[in-house]
This record gives C-alpha cells, structure tokens and sequence, in this order.
C-alpha cells in the first residue's frame, strides 16, 4: 500500500511507499521516488521528508536502500566516504549512486539551486543486478548529460507510485531494472565527439520541454539557452527526433492531455487551460486533428 503524497509549494513531490509481505517476496522494493526544483537560495533538504530520509548536510546520513539521484539542472557538491573531505562539484546531467550502509551528503549551491529527480530501492535482486554491471562498489558519479528516457522513467515511477492502484511494486521494480540498464548503457557508450554533444543538447532540449510542458515555450529562446542558433537547433533536433521542435512539442501536450483525459476527473476546460491552450475551442481543434477525435469522444473510449 502507498502512504501519502507529499507537496511542496517549490515544484516538489515525493512519494513515499510501503511495501508488503507479498512485496518482499520479490527480493526487489522500491520505498521511495521524488523530483524536485530547488530555487536559488531555497532551504535544502525540505523539511517535508520523514526522518529516515530527511539529513543535515554538514552532518551527513547514512541510508539503508540504494538511490539514484539525477540532476538536470543547477550544480552542488557531494560528499561520501569516496570523495575527499570537501567534496566533489556536481554539475548538471550527472548521476549519483549512493549504496546502501555509505555515509553521504549532498546539496544544491545556493546560487544556482537545482533540479534533481530521485529513487530509492533494496533487495537481493538489485544487488545482484548492480554487482553484475560493475555498479555495486567504487565510483558513484558519472556525467553521463541530458538523458530524456532517464527523465520520462523517473517520472513514470512517480506515476505509477502516485495511482494508489493495486501491486505496483512489480511494475516500479522493472522501472529501475530499465533504468540501471540505461545508465549502464549510457555509461559504457561515452564519447566526447561533435556527435555526442549535438545528442545532448537536443537531449536536453527534450528534457526542458517535458518539464515545461503546461507553458508556452519560446523556442527560439530555448535555442539559446543552448548556445545554437535557431536554424541549427531546428535541424539538429528535426534530424535526431524526426519532428521540428514545435512539433514535438504539441505532442507532448496532446500526450499529456491523453493522459489527463484518462486518468482524471478534471473537466474538458480544466485541461486545456492547465495545459497552456489559450482557448477550450482552440484545444478541441488541435486535439481533434492529431487524434481524429474530440476531447469528449476519447474520454468515453477510454472509459468504454
């Protein structure tokens, strides 16, 4: 069963969950998956967490599970019994294991502040699963840069832990198994190549829609965010995704609508306006031509 979701007015939320007898039989527990945007000069760690998670960070805390700590924007420091006494700088798109037993600490700078999306797990099955990919011991930070398939699972995970349905332990466990994978992957396929760095600015491209997904988004700004033009950002992404970047955003949006469509009460209004669409008239004809159906007729389908 899940306990409660926690909010916070700084773009946070946390899902703490607790597993069963039944759970624990798959020698695979997830506890916990978070994301959370630090502001400049924002209290760190939120107060929100139990106490079990929640740490001082001059002082450290040691944890009982793994964790898998993503950052994707902003720079701070990190501390374990790895790293020398002050600390190593993390900076944005860098991957942070801690193991279970290892005191550690880590922190945004306040300057910068920084968005980090996060989940913890434990058992028998994910030992085995970091030993045998040369994760389990040694180093634990990796610049592996702007993954949006890295994102898209940490957020699915916090989906599935937020839905309070039945059993989701099975499908969160093989959402970290995908994500160890990935990481692995990702790791073992490094390069520093023009290929590799165009990859990641579109990755993080990517990663900066999802986040925005309920604005409106000056694409053109984005462009320099990234320190491209804006005709090569244009191709760049249109050759790596297929679709220009006002295209592939609009189906982020209807995708998000899907879902909300689906998956909520919320009212026809309600979601096109929580999605950035200046107009309820304005969401029925876009949703229409990218779907063939109305709003209202892909509702009662889903229901169906």
């Amino acid at each position: 069963m899940n306990d409660e979701t926690i909010r916070h007015p700084s773009s946070a939320v946390f899902k703490y969950l607790i597993a069963n007898d039944n759970d624990r039989k798959l020698n695979a527990v997830v506890n916990t998956v978070g994301s959370q945007d630090i502001i400049p000069h924002d209290e760190y760690p939120l107060k929100a967490h139990p106490a079990d998670y929640f740490f001082d960070t001059e002082k450290g805390r040691v944890l009982h599970e793994y964790q898998l700590l993503y950052i994707t924007q902003g720079k701070g420091t990190f501390r374990s019994v790895n790293t020398p006494p002050e600390g190593v700088r993390v900076n944005k798109g860098t991957l942070i294991l801690l193991r279970p037993g290892e005191l550690h600490s880590y922190c945004p700078l306040a300057s910068t502040g920084w968005m980090e999306y996060y989940i913890g797990f434990e058992g028998r099955t994910f030992d085995q699963l970091l030993r045998l990919l040369g994760l389990h011991k040694g180093e634990q930070l990796w610049e592996i840069g702007f993954n949006n398939e890295l994102t898209q699972l940490y957020q699915r995970a916090l989906e599935v832990a937020s839905d309070n349905k039945i059993a989701p332990q099975p499908l969160l466990t093989g959402i970290v198994c995908h994500m160890i994978g990935l990481i692995c992957y990702t790791i073992r396929n490094q390069n520093n190549s023009t290929t590799n760095l165009l990859e990641q600015a579109v990755e993080k491209a990517k990663i900066i829609m999802d986040e925005r997904v309920t604005e409106e988004i000056d694409l053109y700004a984005l462009a320099s965010e990234l320190n491209l033009s804006y005709s090569w950002f244009r191709k760049t992404f249109k050759d790596y995704t297929g679709h220009s970047p006002a295209k592939y955003f609009q189906q982020l949006k209807l995708r998000r609508a899907e879902r909300l469509l689906s998956d909520t009460t919320l009212s026809i209004k309600e979601i096109a306006y929580s999605l950035g669409y200046k107009s309820t008239e304005h969401f029925f004809s876009i949703f229409k031509k990218h779907t063939g159906y109305t709003p209202t007729a892909y509702r009662n389908y889903g229901r169906e």
